[in-house]
């Protein structure tokens, strides 16, 4: 099974993209992860992406093509993958459509995480990240709650940065609901609501319980 992620920067696709790969053992591959791991690593690429990652901004198409082209051609993703912050652009999405086509395997589903700007605002910028071990808490937790490291605000948590991205996703990412939806391959849940409820409606209208 090889499914799409879709919703705004903050929606929880991450977590119920976890939720998959254990029940259904997916490969999940986030382009998030691989870039913030290239901007820790000071590849080429990651040294480009990070200008546009800290204002906010999508990283250009032909950067993040080549880096899922790369991706996808690993073993572990013959066995499904579940696609996290990619596609993000209707171009991307035909390329996406161009890559699973050479490896013959189809699309599934592009599964909605929808949920309303100003929740997501409020999620975002009281995240907090652990610079050890890089666990996500909140603006409540003192220290990590996984290994006591010190926890920070990532430079695209801050609000103005937050805003910035939510108005990208609209004007630039949104679009993509209209184009799975025309494949009539969009699956939309409420992600305002608790993860495992969000779960539990995410299995039903995928039809694999």
């Amino acid at each position: 099974m090889n499914i799409v992620l879709l919703g705004a920067p903050g929606a929880g696709k991450g977590t119920q993209a976890e939720k998959l790969v254990d029940k259904y053992a997916l490969c999940h591959i986030s382009t998030g992860d691989i870039l913030r791991q290239a901007v820790k690593d000071q590849t080429p690429l990651g040294i480009e992406a990070k200008g546009y990652m800290d204002s906010g901004n999508l990283v250009p198409d032909e950067l993040i093509i080549g880096l899922m082209k790369e991706r996808m051609q690993q073993p572990d993703t013959e066995k499904g993958v579940m696609l996290d912050g990619f596609p993000r652009t209707t171009a991307q999405a035909v390329a996406l459509d161009a890559m699973l086509s050479d490896l013959g395997r189809p699309l599934n589903a592009a599964l909605l995480v929808d949920v309303p700007f100003e929740v997501i605002i409020g999620r975002l910028t009281s995240r907090r990240q652990c610079r050890a071990c890089g666990k996500i808490g909140s603006v409540a937790d003192a220290a990590c709650p996984n290994c006591g490291g010190e926890m920070y605000q990532r430079d695209d948590d801050n609000e103005e940065t937050v805003r910035n991205r939510l108005d990208v996703y609209a004007n630039q990412t949104a679009p993509l609901i209209d184009y799975y939806k025309g494949q009539d391959k969009l699956v939309t849940v409420d992600g305002n609501r608790t993860p495992d409820v969000v779960f539990e409606d995410v299995v039903a209208k995928l039809g694999i319980a």
